[in-house]
């Protein structure tokens, strides 16, 4: 399973700030108004649902996933909780 990716795309003259959700397989992804009723966390986890939900073709369970800030710290990245690996 790969990694979905979100990342803060800031406000313009003409559009309000959205959040990105993309992974390997759709790197234009999707873009999602923000919810300001919603914490950041919160927020660009609700963007990678939708993106599971628009573009992956199998939709795994998505109520609980791992997620780490992201290396230019404009977003955050998820995985799935069965997506591990046991150190031997």
């Amino acid at each position: 399973m790969q990694a979905i990716h979100t990342k803060y795309i800031p406000a313009t003259n003409n559009r309000g700030a959205k959040i990105k959700a993309y992974n390997c397989d759709h790197p234009r992804g999707i873009l999602v108004s923000i919810d300001y009723e919603l914490d950041d966390v919160q927020r660009h986890f609700k963007a990678a649902r939708e993106f599971i939900a628009k573009k992956l073709a199998y939709v795994p369970e998505t109520k609980k996933m791992n997620y780490g800030s992201s290396a230019d710290n404009k977003g955050y990245c998820f995985c799935f909780t069965y997506s591990s690996v046991e150190v031997k």
